[in-house]
């Protein structure tokens, strides 16, 4: 058989692929605009990529590119609900404080999850958590949100309705071979395909992702000091206005102990207030102490709750946070070990608050002057920014975190304010779209989208977040590379590779032409939608067994499983762009882990069917 023809058409293709990869690989441009420039670059070479101005913004209404959108959406909803936050909790009740076992139960809950639901609805939902247990266990993200999105892939092949892509093969299987996918058709070999997933992710894999986002910490989430922790603004009458700081705290009618952590004025911030602080009206005050108290204080000295008043009323422009943050530890042979906490005058000696003492798993938020400290307890201490050093100075404590903002409480600053009361219509919303999809009565992208609109119906989410919680930089990487795959078919690029694997075919074992098939689809999968990408190579593929005299079906589940687990490129599949963003990573990556994982799949799903099915 001769070489296919390579004509103009395909080269110029050819040359606009490799310059976007070109372009991603190296970064000279943001994703997003080397995808816009790839929609101008189709458009102004009509001629040889036969795509025009209408047909180059189809990307922008295709059901790939609607269904990303809708499910980071669907994601914000969940998180606002705290149900995720509760998910997390009990899978860091699981992991127990090891950042193996908490990649290895993130990678097990998304692939076991992605087998019975579609899988971009389970990154849609694992997302937040996995970022809020990133934020938890202090580490970057980036090192759990990749093999999140391949776990969720790769479980996409444990059953038919796993992903779309098994969906649409099965129509083809049926058409040409008479012979469509049973619900668990290919389970055994899904599993098999999951499991040396997950092995590679916590070996080799864990070593290649790159810590692209620096670790969030949230010391007041961490030392649980949400609801002990309150802002207070002076108002006129307020008879705390004109004394000091010390006269105020001895004389409050308090049942507990509170401290004023920082003052806030126009003239600016006043971090650990001394005692001679002489208080004044419009004073913002941020104190440790409990709820009851607070509204206590609040009532009988004429203060005000913040963020109860609006702050706009006032004209202040109060910084969201309380300042720098610091979590230190007392290390052995501290001077500090064995001094009462009462005793030790941190305010005067460090230019520090204490806010809470961690010993063990036991955290001291209140009452804590007369706790003796010992060496290994952790403190959590409120200082100016500029004190940082001087507190690793000292000797007598090691720093072991520094937070620039913590915000305050729950409903002081965007997103930490959940609407619990919301979670069954989230549950129930996020359940219809599964179902919706799953038994085909509308497309995944209709139905996630009948699902914001439900939350924001029921008051799960509203408009202005469902807008912000979308990437939108990532909708315009994914809508502006569709028209090159346009361009790619129209061209007769994707035949030509196509034809090639033919000519190939005829000089290897069937064995090997599965095992070549799977990695042609691999990279053509990549390059234009996996759907696309099945339509195109299994007829070829079942021709090709059949002039070999081989087990087509065989062939026919090698282009599945490869084009469901579009590994090498973050356009290559909706969970990829889902956590592209949130992720911090760079093109490279996903080639720089996917790639070895693709090679031994390879080896490893050409085996497996092989075994199971024979070729």
């Amino acid at each position: 058989m001769a070489l296919p023809a390579v004509t103009p058409e395909i080269l110029v293709v050819f040359g606009l692929v490799l310059a976007a990869v070109a372009l991603f690989a190296t970064e000279r441009l943001p994703p997003d605009v080397t995808a816009i420039s790839v929609v101008v670059a189709v458009v102004v070479l009509e001629p040889w990529t036969g795509v025009g101005t209408e047909t180059a913004f189809v990307g922008f209404a295709n059901t790939a590119t609607v269904t990303v959108a809708a499910m980071y959406m669907l994601s914000e909803g969940v998180h606002r609900t705290g149900v995720v936050r509760r998910l997390g909790a009990a899978v860091s009740r699981v992991a127990r404080g090891s950042e193996t076992r908490l990649l290895g139960t993130t990678l097990v809950l998304a692939g076991g999850s992605a087998g019975v639901v579609n899988n971009t609805p389970v990154v849609a939902v694992l997302l937040p958590m996995v970022t809020d247990l990133a934020e938890e266990y202090r580490i970057s993200p980036s090192k759990l949100l990749l093999p999140l999105s391949y776990a969720a892939m790769l479980g996409g092949t444990l059953t038919l309705v796993g992903t779309s892509t098994n969906l649409l093969a099965s129509t083809f299987s049926a058409r040409l071979l008479d012979r469509p996918f049973s619900m668990f058709e290919f389970t055994h070999l899904g599993l098999l395909v999951l499991a040396v997933g997950v092995a590679y992710l916590l070996t080799v894999g864990r070593r290649l992702v790159p810590a692209r986002v620096e670790p969030s910490v949230d010391l007041i989430g961490a030392f649980d000091l949400r609801r002990h922790v309150s802002r207070l603004y002076v108002r006129e009458d307020s008879p705390l206005v004109g004394r000091t700081l010390a006269e105020a705290l001895r004389d409050l009618p308090l049942e507990s102990d509170a401290d004023v952590v920082e003052a806030f004025r126009a003239d600016g911030r006043y971090a650990a207030p001394g005692p001679t602080f002489e208080l004044a009206s419009g004073d913002v005050l941020t104190v440790r102490a409990d709820r009851h108290t607070v509204r206590r204080v609040a009532s009988e000295l004429d203060l005000w709750p913040l963020p109860w008043v609006r702050l706009a009323d006032l004209d202040l422009a109060v910084p969201a946070g309380i300042g720098t943050l610091v979590e230190a530890r007392v290390p052995s042979g501290s001077d500090l070990a064995g001094e009462r906490v009462g005793d030790v005058r941190f305010r005067q000696r460090y230019g520090a608050t204490i806010l809470s003492v961690r010993r063990g798993a036991e955290l001291l938020r209140d009452r804590f002057e007369d706790v003796t400290l010992e060496e290994g307890d952790t403190l959590l201490l409120r200082t100016a920014g500029d004190n940082v050093d001087v507190l690793r100075d000292t000797g007598n404590v090691v720093v072991t975190a520094v937070a620039g903002e913590g915000p305050v409480e729950p409903g002081s600053t965007p997103g930490t304010e959940y609407r619990e009361h919301r979670t069954p219509h989230a549950i129930a919303v996020l359940a219809g779209v599964v179902a919706l999809a799953a038994l085909g009565l509308v497309s995944i992208a209709i139905s996630a989208l009948a699902g914001v609109v439900a939350m924001v119906v029921t008051g799960v989410l509203d408009p202005q977040e469902a807008y912000d919680a979308v990437a939108w930089d990532v909708i315009f990487l994914l809508a502006g590379m569709i028209p090159l795959g346009i361009a790619l078919e129209n061209s007769g690029g994707a035949t030509f590779l196509a034809d090639l694997v033919v000519l190939g075919a005829g000089a290897l074992p069937a064995v090997a032409v599965v095992g070549l098939f799977y990695l042609v689809t691999a990279v053509v999968t990549n390059l234009i939608s996996n759907n696309a990408t099945v339509a195109l190579l299994v007829p070829v593929a079942v021709d090709v067994a059949g002039q070999l005299g081989a087990n087509a079906f065989s062939f026919v589940l090698a282009v599945t499983f490869a084009a469901s687990t579009s590994l090498l490129t973050p356009i290559g599949y909706q969970t990829n762009l889902m956590v592209y963003g949130p992720g911090g990573y760079e093109f490279t990556d996903f080639l720089r882990v996917g790639g070895p994982l693709q090679l031994l799949l390879t080896a490893v799903t050409t085996g497996g069917i092989w075994l199971f099915w024979g070729v």
